[in-house]
């Protein structure tokens, strides 16, 4: 998975499609979002639980535990890993759901640059990313910041990428930030229960997207659909 991705519709319209019972806390605006093309070290809206409750907050998308100095922080975290390795030891019990609209992954044809590929459910609802990190409110001798849990891709995707978010459907979603959830039990549904390849479709968009400042609508928009994307610069 490369590191851009679409968080651009309201916190409700995240919210909702979890169904999850009872009141939730909002810490992101009530606006829409607007992050069309969002990178690492963004502030992005993640959803975890605490005391009893649904939260919505802005968090770093990227981390890495106070020992690790001599690399940058991760956005991602391997599925096969995540678990046991030293590195997440730290956060893997405290997981949380990133929502997105969709991702961004660079494809090599041949060309003098990598190709863009805009990739979205093929219903058009929100993706559930499988997440964890140093979330508000919790031990305060690590910054916050979180990761996406990602998985290899399969069928038709590995033509695009070879990893991919791990994407979890609203049922799972809702066990996933469960904090009675045991962790063999989340390891398990990270590893096996994602949703599949079929789920997802994928088209070519605008070079433009490179550039992080381009943040409008038109970096999600279908290559020669007549939009315009007013930096191409992708240095």
């Amino acid at each position: 998975m490369c590191g851009r991705l679409s968080q651009y519709r309201g916190i409700h319209d995240f919210v909702a499609v979890l169904s999850m019972p009872g009141a939730w806390q909002n810490n992101v605006s009530d606006k829409p979002l607007g992050r069309y093309n969002a990178a690492p070290t963004m502030q992005l809206a993640l959803l975890h639980t605490a005391d009893d409750q649904l939260h919505a907050d802005p968090v770093r998308w990227g981390w890495r535990p106070h020992w690790a100095k001599d690399r940058a922080a991760p956005i991602n975290a391997r599925v096969e890993k995540v678990a046991h390795g030293p590195f997440f030891r730290q956060i893997w019990p405290h997981r949380a759901i990133c929502p997105i609209d969709s991702w961004f992954e660079w494809v090599d044809e041949g060309g003098p640059k990598k190709q863009p590929y805009l990739i979205r459910h093929r219903n058009g609802s929100p993706i559930l990313c499988a997440s964890i990190g140093q979330l508000p409110g919790q031990d305060r001798s690590e910054h916050e910041g979180f990761v996406i849990i990602t998985a290899d891709s399969e069928g038709g995707m590995v033509d695009i990428h070879d990893r991919r978010p791990v994407v979890l459907a609203p049922a799972l979603a809702r066990e996933w930030l469960d904090p009675a959830t045991p962790k063999e039990r989340a390891e398990q549904m990270a590893l096996h229960q994602g949703e599949p390849v079929e789920a997802f479709e994928w088209y070519k968009v605008h070079p433009g997207v490179g550039n992080v400042q381009n943040q409008d609508a038109e970096v999600i928009a279908p290559l020669n659909s007549g939009v315009s994307i007013w930096q191409c610069d992708t240095n």
